[in-house]
């Protein structure tokens, strides 16, 4: 049986990404923090469609969370190992940097750049180990361009980009290919606070994104066909920053 983990995969990108991997013959592994209820609600989304996963419950921004749970399943599964992980957990914290506090910064940087290093570290080894591995972050427009009351995001994501171009470097020659996929608007619960009908004007093709549209680059990256692909970001904004 072949493994995929997602993190952050109750919801949003995760989730369609979770559907996506498991269409192509992995089990997924679901990762999320606290929604139970919407973590089942993938499970179950992702049975429907002819697929199998197991649900993963921990937090990707505390190292002992991560050991503790990725080594619980390596313990279970010794002759078998996580060959697909796409980083996808996240979150925004949105304030002006002269009103930020230390938790903003804090929480925002635990999870999407330590999250990334946390998990990727737990799991790289086996991928080297048996000479094959795809490793797909999901970064953010606001890592490439920056947005105004996202500096603690945007330099989270900016990093995870610098992470990924460095890493791949590291790992290419074992066969383990490191890629970041860029969404901009897309419409996930992440977005739902702000204005479409505003905001769209600015996107030349005049819409936000779905979930969908960015598992599509995302899968693609985590199979064999992107095998010399490796260090690039690919964005998924709909135009609006080329």
């Amino acid at each position: 049986m072949k493994y995929a983990l997602v993190t952050g995969g109750s919801r949003g990108i995760g989730r369609a990404v979770a559907t996506g991997l498991a269409s192509q013959g992995y089990h997924v592994l679901i990762n999320y923090r606290s929604n139970d209820e919407e973590a089942r609600l993938t499970l179950e989304q992702l049975s429907s469609a002819g697929g199998t996963g197991t649900l993963m419950k921990f937090d990707v921004g505390d190292p002992a969370e991560v050991d503790r749970a990725i080594g619980k399943w390596s313990d279970e599964h010794r002759d078998e190992y996580i060959e697909v992980l796409v980083n996808n957990a996240g979150i925004r914290k949105d304030i002006l940097l002269m009103w930020m506090e230390d938790s903003h910064w804090k929480e925002v940087l635990d999870t999407n750049l330590g999250g990334f290093f946390y998990v990727t570290r737990a799991l790289v080894k086996n991928m080297l180990v048996n000479r094959y591995g795809r490793i797909i972050n999901i970064v953010s427009l606001s890592g490439i361009k920056g947005l105004p009351g996202q500096v603690n995001y945007s330099a989270a994501k900016a990093a995870v980009i610098g992470a990924t171009k460095a890493l791949a470097q590291e790992i290419g020659k074992k066969n383990v290919t490191v890629n970041a996929v860029a969404p901009g608007y897309i419409r996930t619960d992440m977005t739902k606070d702000l204005n479409e009908n505003e905001l769209k004007g600015m996107i030349p093709l005049n819409r936000f994104g779905t979930p969908e549209e960015v598992a599509e680059v995302v899968c693609f990256l985590a199979s064999a066909k992107a095998s010399y692909i490796t260090g690039d970001v690919i964005s998924v904004n709909g135009g609006l920053y080329t």
